[in-house]
């Protein structure tokens, strides 16, 4: 069972503001677990068949960090959409902070999967460092239509 994001300090995953909601930064962490994502073993198996793992240490050793991370944090973003009662097909803007730009074709590559149609608009930016820790990847924060029903 997938979890929406959790943050790791006092603020909300996510906001509504009329038919906007808006959610905080997604990183690969699961706080109650006290788990970050390092790689392919911190997914689930079906994820690492469908983001391409291939066997090979050398290949998945550099391409299965950020890859894991970026499959986990879409993933919690789709579930905290979804608790806010939105599909990922309402997610209209994303905001994607990379420590490294040259992980953006791979994290484009897990993208598309969550986003088979029409992509959101997008801003990327590269950081020096994200927090908890020098692991961290990628950080991804996103804005869904979600009218109210």
């Amino acid at each position: 069972m997938t979890t929406i994001a959790q943050p790791l300090a006092r603020y909300a995953a996510w906001r509504r503001a009329g038919d906007l909601v808006l959610l905080s930064g997604v990183i690969a962490v699961d706080p109650a677990a006290g788990r970050i994502v390092r790689g392919y073993d911190d997914i689930p198996p079906e994820a690492r068949q469908l983001i391409g793992q291939t066997g090979e240490f050398s290949t998945d050793a550099k391409e299965g960090p950020v890859l894991a991370q970026t499959w986990f944090v879409l993933d919690r973003i789709r579930a905290t959409v979804e608790d806010a009662g939105g599909r990922m097909e309402d997610v209209v803007k994303l905001v994607q902070y990379f420590k490294n730009l040259d992980h953006f074709p791979l994290y484009s590559r897990v993208r598309k999967l969550f986003f088979p149609g029409q992509p959101p608009a997008s801003t990327v930016v590269e950081v020096t460092g994200m927090l908890p820790t020098a692991d961290i990847l990628v950080e991804v924060e996103a804005t869904a239509w979600v009218p109210r029903r």
